[in-house]
């Protein structure tokens, strides 16, 4: 397991490189220098969905603790930076997060139960437009290969959807106290000074889940403007790439090459799996190959220049954090 990222990481590169020489690659890169500066505008529309998911991530905040939104906007880009560039497994993101929010003042049972609850919501809001853009596809695009991909991807639904059910219902069984108990009588009571914690992080979650006007407005306002943001992408991306295309298929490909990307959480940057998600989707919606492979190394360059920066203020933070303490 120690090796797994790594070897994922390999693997992924291969494929990715492989897509590029087989849809051969000068002709990706004309494509790519012909779009020039405008891969460089879809890039910076980037902040736009970042800004929408500081935004709702912020609601989960009780109003008396909130950061504000300039802080929150700076943690969901530090977040996608290492989630994005790192083999962390999707996680890596929300542990920094987490250190920043409690080196900025923010008690650790709230600071939990709104990382918890998001990824929650985010989850849920991924299989409701995971299954939007599967209906879409059989609605729209009648031909035998759209048809066969979206009745896979359907089972591959079916299949996650009590996992996703099950991960959110269990948070409401207080968890983290049960665990905390468990281990407490395995050491005879050693680790009960823990309990106390766990409590108030089960305790912080309900709370959040008991606001349900909160909740209702992060999936059904929030979170659509979100994928509608990113979808915004997409569209820029094609439209300086050549291939124009509506804005419901930009919404239908980056619904479904996110939910491919979601499942190989464990390749780090989705090497391999989000190049091979543009081509498959992309080509099923109607578009060239190579267009689909220029369109991942768009979403390439943007990674390069969001994450990167992104990394680099997550430094800054954590330095800042530690000289904070020093002189404390």
């Amino acid at each position: 397991m120690k090796y797994l990222g790594s070897i994922a990481a390999f693997v992924g590169l291969v494929a990715a490189l492989w897509l590029v020489w087989h849809e051969d690659p000068g002709q990706v890169y004309a494509l790519m220098r012909t779009a020039g500066g405008g891969l460089f505008i879809a890039g910076l529309a980037h902040w736009l969905p970042m800004l929408f998911n500081a935004c709702d991530w912020q609601t989960l905040i009780p109003e008396t603790k909130r950061p504000g939104l300039g802080t929150m906007l700076r943690l969901v880009w530090i977040r996608e930076s290492v989630n994005g560039l790192l083999p962390v497994a999707r996680v890596g993101g929300e542990i920094v997060s987490f250190r920043l929010m409690r080196h900025w003042g923010l008690r650790a049972s709230t600071a939990s139960a709104s990382l918890i609850v998001d990824m929650q919501l985010t989850l849920i809001s991924q299989l409701i437009f995971t299954m939007v853009g599967i209906g879409f596809l059989l609605s729209a695009h009648s031909d035998s290969k759209a048809l066969h991909l979206a009745g896979n991807l359907a089972w591959g639904v079916v299949v996650l959807m009590p996992l996703m059910v099950l991960f959110v219902l269990v948070q409401h069984a207080s968890p983290f106290e049960r665990v905390s108990r468990a281990l407490s009588r395995l050491t005879s009571g050693k680790l009960a000074a823990l309990t106390g914690q766990p409590a108030r992080i089960d305790q912080s979650i309900k709370l959040v889940w008991r606001r349900r006007a909160v909740v209702i407005r992060y999936l059904f306002f929030w979170q659509p403007l979100q994928y509608m943001a990113t979808a915004l992408e997409l569209w820029l991306a094609l439209y300086f790439l050549g291939e124009p295309v509506s804005m419901m298929d930009a919404m239908v490909l980056e619904a479904l090459v996110q939910a491919l990307s979601s499942a190989a959480f464990f390749v780090p940057a989705a090497l391999g799996v989000q190049e091979g998600g543009f081509v498959l989707i992309g080509t099923a919606l109607g578009l060239e190959p190579t267009t689909c492979i220029a369109l991942a190394g768009a979403r390439r360059i943007r990674d390069l220049m969001i994450y990167l920066p992104g990394l680099l203020a997550w430094q800054i933070s954590e330095s800042r954090s530690r000289i904070g303490r020093l002189r404390s």
